[in-house]
């Protein structure tokens, strides 16, 4: 019987960043269902950083997050943003889209379709009637964020266990039992941050049920549109979130934005979804796709009020929830890092009552 402190469920970004934050208070395991940290979400991430993105609470959260990765501290070898930029496309009918989009944000500036055109020259400014920039929107090195996190955790003295998938979980005189991957563990708390598989380890734990999605999101990588060089060029995409593109070393990763719930799985992008979500992009620039280099996908896991979830449980003692990330989770971690190591050791979080009440799982009681 393996023994800690705490026991983190997952070693996505959420899970080795809330360790990594505990691990200067108590002892910390790890539990991660595949051969290495990071493999499914984190490792299929867009990959930047937008203030903008999401509702009022992720915005909170954004905000946040925002000065550590500017400076993440020991364990890091600087900071983890460079530029890059956010440009949202609004044809006539998406015009409604663009201003929902706008209404509370900060740091945009609106452009004409000339404009948008000067910043992308493959775009079609006739099927266009306005776009908005955020300037300060910014690409996130996710393997040196992971890597920083990880070993920030190990000098603390945490520790990973991998190929431990949760099979079971009993809660016994105040302590939780777990066997994962045919071993067994045991601690007092748990955080489950197990991303899409998150719902599955609540059952097992017999928490309140909570309603978590995982949703399909595919990506394509295409060479230079026309040998162009993109490494100007910021993300670019329909306001309606129904494409978009961003430069990824001196290639194009288009993207159909899709979000077809599915069960948690190793997922692999549908080649009809991408081939629907590529023409859609096409009818947008003036240079066509001759040739996809290759294809993936990644799961999105969201409560149905797309805000994350994190809190302890109504009925599981001891039971800390950290999921529901949605496409959130890298900009987000270092905030929700910062916030689970309050809820676990008592002290006050730094975000806002309203923003930690928001996250509470305790919404979904009823």
């Amino acid at each position: 019987m393996t023994r800690a402190d705490v026991i983190v469920i997952g070693g996505g970004i959420a899970g080795i960043s809330a360790a990594a934050h505990l691990a200067a208070h108590m002892d910390v395991l790890v539990l991660e269902a595949e051969d290495r940290p990071g493999t499914h979400s984190t490792a299929r991430s867009a990959a930047i950083f937008i203030r903008n993105y999401g509702n009022a609470t992720l915005r909170a959260l954004n905000a946040a997050a925002a000065p550590v990765l500017e400076d993440p501290g020991e364990g890091f070898d600087g900071g983890l943003l460079s530029p890059r930029g956010e440009m949202l496309l609004a044809a006539e009918e998406e015009l409604p889209a663009l201003e929902a989009y706008a209404e509370g944000a900060t740091g945009l500036e609106r452009l004409s379709p000339a404009q948008a055109a000067e910043l992308v020259p493959i775009l079609r400014p006739e099927r266009l009637a306005a776009a908005i920039i955020e300037w300060d929107a910014q690409d996130i090195d996710v393997d040196r964020m992971l890597g920083g996190y990880m070993r920030r955790l190990r000098r603390q003295g945490g520790r990973v266990e991998t190929g431990a998938r949760v099979e079971a979980m009993e809660r016994s005189t105040g302590v939780w039992r777990i066997t994962a991957g045919g071993r067994d563990f045991e601690a007092p708390l748990v955080v489950n941050a197990a991303g899409a598989w998150a719902s599955q380890v609540g059952v097992l734990a017999g928490a309140q049920p909570i309603p978590l999605t995982p949703m399909r999101r595919s990506a394509a990588l295409l060479p230079a549109p026309g040998d162009r060089a993109l490494a100007q060029w910021p993300l670019f995409g329909s306001v309606s979130e129904t494409w978009y593109a961003k430069p990824d070393a001196g290639k194009l990763m288009v993207s159909p934005a899709d979000e077809d719930p599915v069960e948690p799985h190793d997922a692999w992008a549908d080649d009809m979804v991408l081939a629907e979500g590529l023409d859609r992009y096409e009818q947008a620039v003036t240079v066509p796709v001759t040739r996809v280099e290759t294809s993936w996908a990644g799961l999105r896991t969201f409560a149905p009020d797309r805000t994350l979830v994190a809190g302890f449980d109504a009925q599981a003692e001891g039971f800390c929830w950290l999921a529901g990330q949605g496409g959130y989770g890298v900009q987000t971690a270092p905030a929700m890092a910062a916030l689970t190591e309050a809820l676990v050791t008592g002290a006050t979080p730094a975000l806002a009552p309203q923003v930690v009440a928001a996250l509470d799982p305790a919404r979904f009681a009823a």
